[in-house]
């Protein structure tokens, strides 16, 4: 099986995109990440949700955790306040992590040996420089516990 049997339809956020309707898409769809592209369209990073959830909790709570008992719970104004006005690229961390790129052709060894090298829940799937899709991590472990007799078709027909 190649990539290109693999791959999904996934989506994906321009870096200059407005981040309330980043994270929301992130929320409603319980998405591992998204896929940030540069303003050409070329995949550059992943915003995983793990750093979004880093929004919710102020810095000194990063820092000493014991302090999150004191906080209150209802964090949506602030995590609006947060996001309002401000673009995908801001919610980057500065060590962004490497998005993990495949050829259309690469096996499925050679996807699950790029995803782990980069500890990436997600692949961007490319034929040449065209992105063809995405395989996330949960879809390369279902089809690698799945007989290849009866793996599922990645498109609908």
């Amino acid at each position: 099986m190649h990539a290109n049997e693999m791959a999904e339809d996934f989506p994906v956020v321009g870096v200059e995109s407005d981040a309330w309707a980043a994270v929301t898409q992130l929320a409603e769809r319980r998405l591992p990440g998204l896929v940030v592209c540069d303003p050409a369209g070329k995949p550059l990073s992943i915003l995983p949700a793990s750093q979004v959830v880093r929004i919710l909790v102020p810095s000194y709570v990063q820092d000493d955790p014991s302090l999150a008992g004191v906080l209150s719970e209802s964090m949506a104004d602030r995590v609006a306040d947060k996001l309002r006005g401000k673009t995908v690229r801001a919610l980057l961390p500065n060590d962004a992590p490497e998005l993990a790129v495949v050829n259309d052709d690469d096996t499925i060894v050679e996807v699950a040996a790029v995803m782990a090298r980069l500890r990436c829940p997600l692949a961007a799937v490319m034929r040449g420089e065209e992105m063809v899709g995405m395989i996330t991590a949960s879809r390369l472990l279902q089809l690698a516990l799945t007989p290849p007799a009866t793996r599922p078709s990645s498109r609908p027909e």
